[in-house]
């Protein structure tokens, strides 16, 4: 694809920074540039601006993609400015005490999310995604990826949309209008391929990176996890929670191999490849 707006940064503010991209904020335009860092292959830029795009058509909220840009050496999407906002971590991080009313609001607007169905002709399976990733990539043992494989054979099929990178941090708002952000891995399928990501995030993450990327202690996050996920499936009972949070297992252990390699653009260390649960 080579149809990127060559930018100016002299013309942007710099005004964030993700696991994966900085965002710089236009001077004058309502519009917000999202550059991958360097080394990122041309692929995720395309890809996000063609998954936004689809999405944003849909109906989803979501700040509208403008165009793909570069600087000359990074690739990225420019997007619709929201004005005034806040991520729902930032709201946490600066009013703790909002802590509750914000991950049952996560839990609403991702039900609903998972409710909604999915353009299937412009938008890819989760199990396709993943499928291919084993079949493609050599990051993983032999083993593992049998597994894998096996796993993505019999697990259930779903045309339900799913954000592919689901955790708080990823819905913003300035007061009038609640929006999904960071749609590059945007696909449809089981709830599960989302809520073992999502878990991940708030129980297997390190003080340092959850304070970069979420702007949250651990300790913040799994409290936010056991907010979330009652409300998300309707019900207080322990035991029915403990059963699900066992099914999300291998839909987790899966999925991560390729989070790591998409966020990182690295190989899952062989030490935590072992420790990944023996459930698929």
């Amino acid at each position: 694809m080579d149809t990127y707006k060559l930018i100016d940064l002299n013309e942007y503010v710099q005004t964030g920074e993700g696991g994966s991209s900085l965002t710089y904020t236009h001077k004058t335009r309502n519009a917000l540039a999202k550059l991958f860092n360097p080394g990122a292959e041309a692929e995720m830029a395309e890809r996000e601006f063609m998954t936004s795009r689809s999405v944003f058509d849909m109906g989803i909220p979501t700040p509208e993609p403008y165009q793909l840009i570069t600087d000359g050496e990074r690739r990225g999407v420019e997007y619709e400015l929201i004005k005034n906002k806040r991520s729902f971590t930032r709201i946490i991080s600066e009013e703790p005490s909002r802590l509750e009313e914000i991950s049952q609001a996560f839990a609403r607007m991702t039900r609903e999310l998972h409710a909604t169905k999915a353009d299937t002709s412009r938008i890819p399976s989760a199990k396709d995604i993943l499928r291919n990733f084993y079949l493609e990539k050599d990051l993983v043992t032999e083993e593992y990826k049998q597994r894998a494989l096996a796993f993505l054979d019999k697990a259930p099929d779903s045309t339900n949309c799913l954000h592919g990178d689901l955790h708080i941090g990823n819905i913003i708002t300035n007061g009038e209008r609640v929006l999904w952000i960071d749609l590059g891995m945007f696909c449809y399928g089981v709830p599960e391929w989302d809520l073992g990501w999502t878990w991940t995030m708030c129980n297997r993450i390190d003080d340092k990176r959850a304070d970069f990327i979420l702007h949250l202690t651990p300790e913040m996050l799994t409290t936010h996890w056991n907010i979330f996920l009652p409300a998300y499936l309707g019900t207080n009972d322990k035991a029915a929670i403990g059963e699900y949070i066992k099914r999300i297992l291998p839909f987790y252990a899966v999925k991560l191999p390729y989070m790591f390699d998409m966020v990182l653009q690295s190989r899952l260390p062989d030490e935590a490849l072992k420790a990944l649960p023996q459930v698929m």
